[in-house]
């Protein structure tokens, strides 16, 4: 047997595409270089002397994607979540996050959140930070050291908010290209271009961002359509461009590379067919928007136009770094009479559950499914109690949402501690 071989058995539960759950009661994955090799009901008698990590009855599911989130925010939980997104930013976000200059302050939150995301059973993110770069070196370094795989961006703004965090565009651009050339990251955590969105960045820097993107090959991440007020704000700076995501596609940060484009709720027809042609990621953060009043993303119309979607957190405009949360925020939103879409049904469980593996995984490559060739991100899960089928038992640690079910992390096959 090769060396860097792992079994493990268990009751395995997955969502190899969006239609319904695949469920492998009493089964066995081989792990072999972090990467599954195969599933059996029967070990193949080439590993009949091997040793087998035995979790008997609990569950093993893809670990969970957070494709949206803030670490920059994460102090700031619960706070000012009953007004609207601007006004959000402006008196509890940028106070928050300029305070991030700090470095023993940044150590301190970015800690903190590293930890909450392994609790929650998040093993892979995407992830801002702040404009410091000095500090999201820091958060990548936590992350590595936690085991956690993440795309980690320094956030970019240099118009239209408060001086301590308004950066000169050159020296915005030279921070990035400097954090690009000499990332402090492991392999499983990786650097992300991160205009934090179009209000408050010049067209210089989004132009100098873009070329960025094509010189080093580097994913984009940002925001897109939040709220209706935002939107309007981006129309009348950017009078030349007819909307919003062509502000961001006329620069070269709309798909040229990977792209990730979070909340996507007042989209036309034409802006979601150019995110189905050019791969652009729909990011639903579906307590975010609750809180903050925004709207509800048309999720089953995306979808079935073909735009590939994840979910995210979104903290700390969402409460909790729960994706389980965001599972069922999702499919509650998606059930209200008023805002279910008349070209499809309601979000089903295990859709839902896709998106918040293998859907937001592909982001990171072959990631959020135990298919041959995809690396091995798993959580194992004590049952809340016997006598409930597989997806019942998956179902109630999903709603009830008790972390300390689970009792092991995996990353591309690693244990996590």
């Amino acid at each position: 047997m090769h060396a860097d071989t792992l079994l493990v058995r268990g009751t395995i539960v997955f969502t190899p595409d969006a239609g319904a759950f695949a469920v492998h009661p009493a089964s066995y994955l081989v792990v072999r270089n972090g990467l599954v090799c195969g599933l059996f009901e029967q070990l193949p008698s080439e590993y009949a002397a091997a040793s087998v990590v035995d979790y008997g009855a609990r569950l093993i599911i893809p670990g969970f994607v957070d494709l949206h989130t803030h670490a920059a925010q994460f102090f700031q939980q619960g706070l000012g979540l009953d007004r609207p997104l601007l006004t959000w930013l402006e008196r509890y976000t940028f106070p928050q996050e300029a305070r991030l200059a700090d470095p023993a302050y940044a150590k301190e939150a970015y800690e903190a959140f590293a930890a909450e995301l392994l609790r929650q059973g998040t093993t892979r993110a995407a992830v801002y930070g702040s404009i410091h770069a000095e500090t999201v070196r820091s958060l990548a370094e936590i992350l590595t050291q936690k085991g956690i795989g993440a795309y980690v961006g320094k956030v970019n703004m240099d118009s239209r908010c408060p001086a301590g965090l308004r950066e000169e565009t050159a020296a915005s651009l030279r921070e990035t290209e400097a954090l690009l050339a000499d990332w402090p990251g492991g392999p499983f955590v990786k650097p992300i271009l991160t205009p934090r969105f179009a209000p408050v960045c010049s067209r210089a820097l989004l132009g100098g961002l873009g070329e960025l993107a094509q010189r080093y090959q580097a994913p984009v991440q940002s925001h897109l359509a939040e709220t209706r007020e935002e939107a309007a704000l981006v129309q009348a700076l950017f009078p030349e461009f007819e909307e919003y995501h062509e502000v961001y596609d006329a620069f070269g940060l709309f798909g040229q590379t990977p792209t990730l484009m979070a909340h996507c709720l007042y989209l036309s027809d034409k802006a979601i067919a150019r995110m189905r042609q050019q791969g652009v990621v729909a990011v639903h953060c579906p307590d975010s928007n609750l809180n903050l009043g925004s709207g509800v993303m048309p999720v089953r119309k995306l979808l079935s136009a073909g735009v590939p979607i994840g979910l995210g957190t979104d903290v700390g405009a969402g409460h909790t770094l729960s994706m389980r949360q965001a599972i069922i925020r999702a499919v509650q939103l998606s059930k209200l009479p008023q805002i279910v879409e008349t070209s499809g049904a309601a979000l089903s469980l295990a859709e839902a559950f896709y998106l918040a593996t293998k859907g937001g995984g592909a982001f990171f490559g072959r990631v959020g499914s135990f298919e041959p060739g995809y690396s091995f991100d798993a959580l194992v899960v004590e049952p809340e109690r016997s006598g409930l089928s597989p997806v019942e038992a998956l179902q109630q640690f999903i709603y009830a949402d008790r972390a300390e079910r689970i009792v092991a992390r995996y990353v591309a096959g690693r244990k996590l501690q």
